[in-house]
């Protein structure tokens, strides 16, 4: 295109240069002025190919613009995007973070169950020990008073020795003593008895303390777990802020080197339609 301007300029002028000479012959008929169109025309072909090496210059610099603005482009889709995929990630991180926010709740109602529970375990088994405080009492007690049966018994066995003549009655205070005796053994054997219950209904709430405390360590480990997803997700959503912000500043970058782009390439469409 710009080359054809060229050559209808080239022809123009030559055709007013022609003109002008026939004139010119006319009035000074002369070999000096066919030398001087040739000079002209010389100066006007070296113009003209000038002015082509111009057009093919800023054909060129056209082109490379135009490539770099499809390109530039082309570069903000893909960022557009990028930052389509990262909010969609940020929306998805958002509910997993409520997710675990959730649970963490649940946990926590949880662990407040079972620490009032505790209490209600601590508290039954102070009551337990007290009652064997109590039956510990009661059987040192119950072993005195075998003790002091003993005694009694050893001090009338030494009187029946010693008083033969009253065989009859210490025969009778043996029997006494033999049945006291007895009564005191049986009632050590219900003591016994009772301890070894208390002894066992202990064992059985120590098992129980045992089951409430791992579920209590089960529990504790799961809000651990808990509290760690949700700072897991926290620091997930800082990153994905933060790449949003550079995509969003990238995106930014390419909008100006686009303006840049469409500028400069308004300038030059100028320069050509003013050649």
């Amino acid at each position: 295109m710009f080359l054809n301007i060229a050559d209808r300029n080239c022809a123009d002028v030559l055709h007013l240069l022609i003109l002008k000479d026939k004139k010119t012959k006319k009035m000074s008929g002369g070999v000096n002025s066919i030398d001087a169109v040739k000079k002209k025309i010389k100066v006007l072909q070296d113009q003209a190919e000038k002015a082509e090496e111009r057009a093919e210059t800023l054909q060129k610099e056209v082109e490379k613009e135009k490539r770099s603005r499809e390109e530039a482009e082309a570069e903000v889709t893909a960022l557009s995007r990028r930052m389509q995929l990262n909010e969609e990630n940020l929306d998805r991180a958002q509910e997993r973070l409520a997710t675990a926010l959730h649970k963490l709740d649940e946990v926590e109602k949880a662990a407040d169950e079972s620490e009032r529970g505790m209490k209600v375990i601590e508290n039954r088994a102070l009551k337990d020990e007290e009652k064997m405080e109590l039956l510990e009492v009661q059987l040192r007690e119950a072993k005195q008073i075998a003790e002091e049966a003993d005694r009694k018994y050893e001090e009338v066995a030494r009187k029946l020795v010693i008083v033969e003549g009253e065989l009859e009655r210490a025969e009778d205070k043996a029997e006494h003593a033999e049945s006291k005796s007895r009564e005191l053994e049986e009632e050590l054997k219900t003591v016994f008895t009772s301890s070894k219950s208390l002894e066992a209904q202990s064992e059985k709430y120590c098992q129980k303390e045992d089951r409430y405390e791992e579920e209590i360590r089960s529990l504790s480990n799961k809000l651990k777990e808990a509290e760690n997803r949700a700072e897991f997700a926290e620091r997930t959503v800082a990153k994905l802020e933060k790449t949003i912000d550079d995509l969003e500043d990238s995106l930014t970058s390419a909008r100006n080197a686009n303006m840049e782009l469409q500028a400069t390439l308004n300038q030059t469409m100028e320069e050509l339609n003013s050649c």
